[in-house]
C-alpha cells in the first residue's frame, strides 16, 4: 500500500458511518479513482432455497442497501473527492454476490504492432468483442483474473521498495 492508499484508508475508516459495513471495507485507489468495496450482511433465505433465490435475494438486499445508503455515500464521496482529488466509487458484496456501482471507464491509449492488433480483430472478428477498445478490455481482464496471485506478489514487492526509498536519505 501506498502512503495515499494508506492515508484514504485511514481516512475513510475515520469517516464512513460505523453500521455502513461488515467490517473494514477494501479500499483501492489509483490515480483517478478511489473504489470502497463493503461487505453487507447476507439476507436470511429458507434453508431450501436453490442457489438462483439465494442470489436473487443477496441481488435485493443489495438494491435496497444502494438505495437507503445513497445520501450517506454521497456526503462521504464529496468529502473525499475533494480530499483526495480522485472520483469515489462504491461497491458491495453480500454473500457470494458483489456489485459495483457508478464507476469511471477511463481511456488508456497505446500502441500495438500488426500481431497485437490482429489477436484484437479476431476477437473483434468472433464476437467476442464489439470493438478493439472491448478487446483489449477483454484481454486485460482475462490477464487479471488468471495472474491475481503474480499481480498480488508484484504490488506487495513494490510496496516494500516504495517503503526503502521513503526511509533513504533525502537530497537537498
Amino acid at each position: 500500500m501506498t502512503d495515499t492508499d494508506t492515508s484514504v484508508a485511514g481516512w475513510l475508516t475515520g469517516r464512513l458511518p460505523d453500521d455502513l459495513f461488515v467490517g473494514a471495507p477494501d479500499v483501492q485507489v489509483d490515480r483517478e479513482e478511489i473504489t470502497i468495496i463493503g461487505t453487507i450482511a447476507p439476507p436470511e433465505v429458507d434453508a431450501d432455497a436453490d442457489d438462483a433465490a439465494v442470489r436473487e435475494a443477496e441481488a435485493g438486499r443489495i438494491a435496497r442497501f444502494r438505495e437507503t445508503t445513497r445520501d450517506q455515500r454521497i456526503e462521504v464521496a464529496r468529502e473525499a473527492e475533494h480530499r483526495f482529488e480522485r472520483k469515489v466509487a462504491w461497491g458491495v458484496r453480500c454473500g457470494e454476490s458483489s456489485q459495483l456501482f457508478t464507476h469511471l471507464a477511463v481511456p488508456v491509449m497505446t500502441r500495438l504492432r500488426q500481431p497485437q492488433r490482429q489477436v484484437l480483430d479476431t476477437l473483434v472478428a468472433a464476437g467476442v468483442a464489439r470493438s478493439r477498445a472491448d478487446a483489449l478490455s477483454w484481454c486485460v481482464k482475462l490477464v487479471g483474473r488468471h495472474t491475481d496471485s503474480w499481480l498480488g506478489e508484484l504490488r506487495d514487492a513494490m510496496s516494500k521498495v516504495d517503503e526503502v526509498r521513503d526511509a533513504g536519505p533525502t537530497v537537498n
